[in-house]
């Protein structure tokens, strides 16, 4: 197989994630929740693997008549923030007045974010919350806490949607690496596990959802905390 094959392959690769989104959202109108998850965990493994890939075949030279930048973009839209947020106001944990702040904001402050050119820090972590609202929204069934609560949590991430927070990539962010691409594998098992029983979760799988969620949420305000002092952990990004 030659590499120009092996580039484009991996843009056909990137390009199943919006055949796992229509997926999702054919689920997610008949109000198969736990179904509509199951196929966005597996569009989330999908944008987790073809990045590496991308790089590893070098798709801007080998396969350049395809920008696999705009094809990932255009399916993360769609399952990090389309999708998800027309559940959360489907299901009934943020309907009225609350689901409408919501729809409203996640829809358009996602948008703006997705076309911002300083979304990406030097060791290429995010710089603001990467509007990953399809992994907020998982957990969100998961605990199904009150209204008020979920609006407050969207309202706060939005906003540090444009605040120069760091928030690490889990495959391309160096430092800490060795610790934030298990987790992230983790939270997609544990993620996976939730939906596949409906929610219905042990313990293990509760906490497993939970306590990942918040390292891969805090980690790269911690590493702001705490600088970097030298070695091989981390580079600029090229």
């Amino acid at each position: 197989m030659t590499i120009r094959i092996k580039a484009l392959s991996v843009h056909l690769f990137t390009a199943t994630g919006a055949v796992f989104a229509m997926l999702a959202m054919l689920a997610a109108v008949d109000a198969k929740w736990d179904m509509m998850f199951l196929w966005l965990v597996v569009a989330f493994f999908v944008d987790g693997i073809d990045g590496p890939l991308a790089r590893k075949y070098d798709v801007k030279r080998n396969a350049p008549e395809f920008n696999g930048v705009l094809l990932d973009l255009i399916i993360d839209y769609l399952t990090y923030v389309f999708i998800p947020a027309f559940a959360l106001f489907k299901s009934g944990i943020m309907d009225g007045w609350s689901g409408w702040v919501m729809i409203i904001i996640v829809t358009f402050a996602s948008a703006m974010y997705f076309c911002d050119t300083r979304m990406k820090t030097k060791d290429n972590s995010f710089s603001g919350f990467p509007g990953c609202w399809n992994m907020l929204v998982l957990v969100l069934f998961a605990l199904t806490p009150p209204w008020w609560v979920c609006l407050i949590v969207v309202t706060i991430l939005a906003i540090t949607m444009f605040i120069p927070i760091k928030f690490v990539h889990p495959v391309r962010t160096e430092r800490w690496r060795w610790l934030t691409l298990p987790t992230a594998l983790a939270w997609t098992g544990f993620a996976g596990l939730a939906a596949w029983n409906a929610f219905d979760m042990s313990w293990i799988t509760q906490w497993g959802l939970i306590l990942s969620s918040v390292y891969l949420c805090v980690a790269g305000a911690l590493q702001e905390l705490m600088p970097f002092t030298g070695g091989s952990e981390e580079r600029p990004a090229q």
